[in-house]
Order: structure tokens, then sequence, then C-alpha cells
């Protein structure tokens, strides 16, 4: 496993662990959210190696953004990867990707991150109008003036990631995709693959329920699952718990380290609420898993969805 991939056809690096930073400022996601966490887990991130920093301006309509802006004047800019998305028109509560909003967006995103240009831009999700290709070819036009310099969607549907690529413009994917969620495999990666476009999974932990900390009692946690379907989920965490113990490591570090082997994934950004947990997602970069326990990992969760 490479410790560093490209994105897409463009000039932007990064290591295979991010953080996604929905919980540094998102007031409007999470409850009892406090802006000093916030502060401290940027901090910690860069302080422990970790150079790509996930935001969007929906979380805290802009005060992610803002908290990264401040933090990372104290760092080498040049050394980060700053990834950010905007769809969401709060003013008039809509999504829009129209070339003007995209543009607006990306202005007032750079004036939060206090920077002059941001490594991954993202249409965070699709309006039902906008001819897909037109956004992106407005973005090129960013790209082209140095405000941004790798194209990426969000949410958006395989056709829509097609209408969108249609110049070859798009140099990267986010979507929801964890062991739980194996949607993407079927038509998704082999389009990208082809395309060479890379690929972010969110929500990779699946709200908690991969790290391991829950059992067989905690069903009623997850009403999205039926009692049978969920005592599947524990039993195929009960395989990765042995063969965590044999890495001395966490069940969530071990599942963090399977999305790094995954060719089909190129940067994976566990959020975290607190610094502490920032240390704990980084010490998933020093496990190597063997093919063997890759491959049994894939298949205890084949049947599970």
């Amino acid at each position: 496993m490479t410790d560093l991939v490209k994105i897409g056809n463009t000039n932007v690096v990064s290591k295979k662990l991010g953080l996604g930073t929905n919980k540094v400022g998102g007031h409007n996601i999470f409850t009892g959210l406090k802006d000093k966490d916030g502060y401290a887990v940027v901090k910690e991130a860069i302080e422990s190696g970790i150079t790509t920093l996930d935001t969007a301006y929906m979380y805290g309509l802009g005060r992610s953004e803002e908290i990264i802006g401040d933090v990372i004047q104290d760092y080498d800019r040049s050394k980060l990867i700053i990834a950010t998305k905007a769809a969401q028109d709060s003013s008039r509560n809509k999504v829009d990707n129209s070339p003007e909003f995209l543009r607006k967006s990306v202005d007032e995103a750079l004036k939060r991150l206090k920077t002059d240009y941001i490594d991954i831009f993202y249409i965070h999700f699709p309006d039902e109008k906008t001819p897909k290709d037109q956004a992106v070819r407005a973005l090129n036009e960013l790209k082209k003036s140095g405000k941004i310099r790798a194209i990426g969607v969000s949410n958006f549907s395989l056709a829509q990631i097609k209408e969108a690529n249609k110049e070859g413009f798009v140099d990267i994917v986010e979507d929801n995709y964890s062991l739980l969620h194996r949607d993407a495999e079927k038509e998704l990666f082999p389009y990208l693959k082809e395309n060479k476009i890379s690929f972010v999974p969110y929500f990779p932990l699946a709200s908690g329920l991969l790290t391991g900390k829950y059992r067989f009692s905690d069903s009623d946690k997850f009403s999205q699952y039926s009692r049978e379907k969920f005592g599947d989920i524990i039993t195929s965490l009960e395989i990765v718990e042995k063969i965590a113990d044999r890495y001395e490591a966490t069940v969530a570090q071990v599942i963090l380290a399977w999305y790094m082997k995954n060719p089909n994934i190129s940067i994976v950004i566990p959020g975290a609420r607190k610094p502490e947990q920032v240390d704990q997602n980084v010490k998933s970069l020093d496990i190597k898993l063997s093919d063997k326990d890759y491959r049994t990992i894939d298949e205890a969760f084949m049947d599970v969805e």
C-alpha cells in the first residue's frame, strides 16, 4: 500500500488518512459541540501528520471553514490539502449548482478559510435544474485561474457523475460508502477506475456502528436495521475483533486500515469530536493488514447489507 495518492489527473497528492470535520463547528448538525474542541481537533490532526482536512459550508454554515482557516495560519499551507464543498443556498433554503452560485461559493469559502486556493472543491449536492457538465465547466475555469486545484462532486448518482464528467473534468467523487453500505462497488467503482477519478467515502465507520463498541443488546439504537440484520453485523464485527486483537489494535483502527488498503479508495476521512479521537484514528496508519486479513474482513461483510 502506497502512503500517498494522487487525486484524479491533478497534481494534488494526499496521504491515505485525512480528517472529516463535520464535528468541527458543525453546530447545526450535532448538539453539544464546542468551538474550542474543534480548534483542538484540527491542531491535533495537523500535529499528528494528517494533511488533508475535509470540510463544507454546511458544517456550521461556514463555521467549520472559519475554524480551519484560523488554525492553518500557524502551519505551512503548501503541505496541507484543504477540501471543501458547497451547493446549499441557505438564504433561499435550496440547492444551487449554477455557475454563478458556485463561483460565489468558492470566493466566500476562500475568505473563511483565509487562503488563496482550495485544493479540492466539491459540488456538495446536485440540484434539479443545472446541467452537471455546465456546473463543472464553471469549476474548471476556477481551476485554470488557480482558485481550486481539483474538481469534485458529492452525493451524485452515477448518471449525474457521467453527465458532470462529459469533458473529463471531474477529479474526485465523495459519497456514502462503508462495509455496511457497499452499493458503490457494483457500478460506481468500475466507472471511476476507468476514468481515473478518485473516491472518498463518508460515514466510513457507519455513524459509530463499525467502531466495535456496540453489542447485540444495542439493536434498538440502530432502528434502520432489523434485529436479524443487526445481529449479522455484530457477528461480522466479532470476526474483526479477533483480527484486531492480533494487531493489538481497536476494531475501528482495523476497519480504517481496511479502507486504506482498498484499491478503490483514495482517502478515508473519519471525523472526531475530541483530539484524543484523532490520536486513535492516526494509529490505524501503523496497521499493515495482510492480504488474508483484508479478504477475511471483506467476506465477513459481503452479505450483511
